[in-house]
């Protein structure tokens, strides 16, 4: 049986995940709050600031800028993209 949550990203009712995807109070309220559909974007979109910045994910300056905008692409004002970056046409 699927869960569904009303999507903070998307506005509407939609397939929840199924597991918190991060440790801790941050995934449980992206459970409690995001859908499936989000986070598919939202983990697209964090392979966009990995590769477009150069993260090693060994860094724990990276892990903790992520981290950041991550809250910020669902509970805040949005996670922005690089600084000069084209997407692919």
């Amino acid at each position: 049986m699927t869960r569904t949550v009303h999507c903070i990203k998307l506005g509407k009712d939609a397939e929840g995940l199924e597991n918190a995807p991060v440790p801790g109070e941050l995934g449980e309220k992206i459970l409690g709050n995001v859908s499936k559909e989000a986070w598919t974007s939202w983990l697209g979109h964090q392979t966009m600031l990995i590769n477009e910045n150069r993260l090693s994910l060994r860094d724990p300056a990276s892990r903790k800028f992520l981290q950041e905008e991550l809250e910020k692409y669902f509970f805040g004002d949005g996670s922005a993209k690089p600084a000069g970056y084209v997407p692919k046409s």
